[in-house]
């Protein structure tokens, strides 16, 4: 049975096989999916991410959804573990935070409940929803606060597992693309 960090090792590995451009190219199917997806287009307020350059690259989609005059929330960091939630209006608002992560400088965004799309990153996913992250558990810590919103995982394909180890506090996604 493999463990959380193997797992993370196997993942980063993978990563180095693809050039920067590569996962650029690969991230635009996983975007278009998710813009087209019923969900993505009903919501009023959508959670993102702004990616890292390992990751599935969100940049374009969120000033796309910032466009179509959606409400986008980006997470800031704001301790060991814990994360606040700001509202993103354009890339003028980035500052470079906590890890290297560009985050939102905006308003606060405090109410959960409005909140009707959360977009999850992971370094890798299985069928059951069951997510691994970076290992700090920003997300699981935050997600348990909101636990009725409907939770997309977005990943490239090579970071869909058969089985991806969860403990009792991991929180699954409702669907990974």
């Amino acid at each position: 049975m493999i463990d959380k960090q193997e797992l993370r090792k196997i993942v980063r590995t993978e990563k180095r096989h693809f050039s920067q451009q590569q996962l650029a190219e690969m991230s635009l199917s996983v975007i278009r999916r998710l813009m087209a997806h019923s969900r993505m287009q009903a919501a009023r307020t959508v959670m993102m991410y702004w990616s890292l350059p390992d990751e599935v690259d969100t940049h374009a989609a969120v000033d796309s959804l910032i466009a179509e005059g959606k409400q986008v929330i980006l997470p800031v960091v704001i301790g060991e573990g814990l994360m606040e939630l700001r509202r993103y209006t354009g890339r003028r608002d980035l500052k470079q935070g906590s890890y290297g992560i560009m985050e939102p400088s905006g308003e606060l965004f405090t109410d959960l409940s409005a909140i009707d799309l959360i977009i999850v990153p992971g370094m890798a996913f299985d069928n059951d929803g069951h997510r691994l992250g970076r290992g700090k558990g920003y997300y699981d810590r935050f997600l348990e606060q909101v636990p009725h919103t409907f939770k997309i995982g977005i990943c490239f394909d090579f970071q869909k597992k058969p089985f991806v180890p969860s403990a009792e506090h991991d929180i699954p996604v409702d669907q990974v693309l």
